[in-house]
């Protein structure tokens, strides 16, 4: 064989030598990052109860991929200065170091510290060609830990440098080419998101905790305030009824005797009983809102409506027109009956005109019924128009209302999720709306 075939037989076998270590190679970067797509599919489809355990089996499978014998995460701690082992895997034989590695200074790794604040990996092929710089030199805490080669990649949250994680080698010098550590930088910024998704979940879970233990504990006092509502208001029902009936014995039983102005304060004694009693009554109906126990049923409200202007007392000059045909919805007939009667009889009471006139109707909407009672009555000034739903709220200290009739109606059309609102003007009426969900 001429030399000249002997070379170009040799630079052939060297070809392919070269060839193969590339598709190596190649092939090796495939395997890493498909090894890289599993295991950030299983973080994507993991829940908050398994991301502590997912991020261990991802350490474990990354460092035994690049062939180390630890992996781990540090967290920075740039108030004090210091950073913490907060994961860690150990391949078999391999002490573990997450116990002596809490709360170190900074100062012991200035060279990785610089490489990270610069978004750069921090490797070190092999321990043993560092510098001898002393007891708390970078050297000094390396090999008590065994380590031949490590490799740290900065971990980067909102262009703010937060921690790092790194693979130890103990039992033989190993090399990390570019290709590597790019991946090796995409399993950083992986561990960055599944732990700030873990962060956030449990801010989330918190907040869901506290949440709703705020509304227990509403619920709490609402009851507490109705019980002690109804209680209250019991008890301030016999001493009242023993006041009025008092007076009202010693005032027939000494008309003959007690002139116009002894019965005047005596009268204003009994006006400001019957307010109170009012009041109280208004109080019991207010809290026993949300209390009553009776089943809902389908209500027809042109029933009602009827039922309550039976029990009212209409003046003379006033013309109530009720629109036929209302709808039937299915609640508890009182809490509607509740609700066209204190309307109506705000209508009444607030009427000035010669001829009042009440209009009582509705409008089909698509998923709920908008109804109305509209008067010509004195109206009321727009400042006023969410003072009056407030408890003891009245537009007039005259008379012996309790001021709780228009509250006790937005709250039984707040607890079937409907809204209420008012339109009116100053002198010529108001018109009161409000909406009810179709069934």
């Amino acid at each position: 064989m001429k030399k000249e075939e002997i070379v170009d037989v040799n630079k052939f076998y060297e070809d392919q030598k070269i060839r193969k270590e590339k598709d190596k190679i190649i092939e090796r970067q495939l395997r890493f990052q498909e090894l890289l797509i599993n295991i950030s599919t299983q973080y994507i489809n993991s829940d908050l109860s398994d991301i502590d355990k997912m991020v261990q089996e991802s350490l474990k499978q990354i460092g035994e991929f690049v062939e180390s014998d630890r992996s781990y995460i540090f967290s920075y701690d740039f108030i004090n200065n210091t950073t913490s082992n907060t994961y860690e895997w150990c391949s078999k034989g391999i002490d573990p170091e997450i116990d002596n590695l809490q709360n170190i200074p900074v100062d012991y790794i200035p060279q990785w510290l610089d490489a990270h604040n610069n978004g750069e990996a921090f490797y070190v092929e092999d321990v043993s060609l560092l510098p001898d710089d002393g007891e708390f030199g970078l050297r000094a805490v390396l090999e008590p830990q065994g380590i031949k080669s490590l490799i740290t990649i900065p971990k980067i949250k909102n262009n703010e440098l937060i921690g790092f994680i790194g693979f130890d080698s103990v039992n033989k010098i190993n090399k990390y080419n570019d290709n590597e550590k790019d991946i090796l930088f995409v399993f950083a910024n992986m561990l960055v998101n599944v732990i700030q998704r873990k962060e956030q979940e449990e801010k989330i879970k918190l907040q869901e905790e506290k949440k709703e233990q705020l509304l227990k504990d509403l619920s709490l006092q609402n009851e507490q305030l109705n019980e002690y509502a109804h209680v209250v208001s019991h008890d301030l029902k016999a001493p009242l009824i023993n006041i009025h009936t008092l007076v009202g014995w010693f005032m027939d039983d000494n008309k003959d005797k007690l002139e116009e102005q002894d019965l005047h304060p005596l009268t204003q004694v009994l006006f400001n009983v019957e307010k109170m009693d009012f009041l109280i009554k208004g109080i019991l109906d207010y809290s026993t809102i949300n209390k009553l126990e009776a089943q809902d049923s389908l209500v027809d409200f042109n029933v009602i409506i009827k039922e309550v202007l039976q029990t009212m007392l209409i003046p003379s000059h006033t013309k109530i027109t009720i629109q036929d045909n209302l709808p039937s919805i299915t609640g508890n007939a009182w809490r509607f009956k509740q609700v066209f009667q204190n309307l109506i009889q705000n209508a009444i009471k607030y009427t000035d005109k010669e001829k009042g006139i009440i209009n009582v109707g509705f409008i089909e909407k698509d998923d709920n019924y908008e109804f109305f009672v509209k008067d010509n009555g004195i109206g009321i000034k727009s400042n006023y128009f969410d003072k009056i739903f407030k408890v003891f709220t009245k537009l007039e200290s005259t008379g012996s209302s309790s001021g709780i009739g228009l509250s006790i109606v937005k709250k039984i059309i707040n607890y079937y999720k409907g809204t209420i609102w008012l339109e009116s003007e100053e002198g010529v009426g108001s018109t009161f709306y409000f909406t009810l969900l179709k069934n």
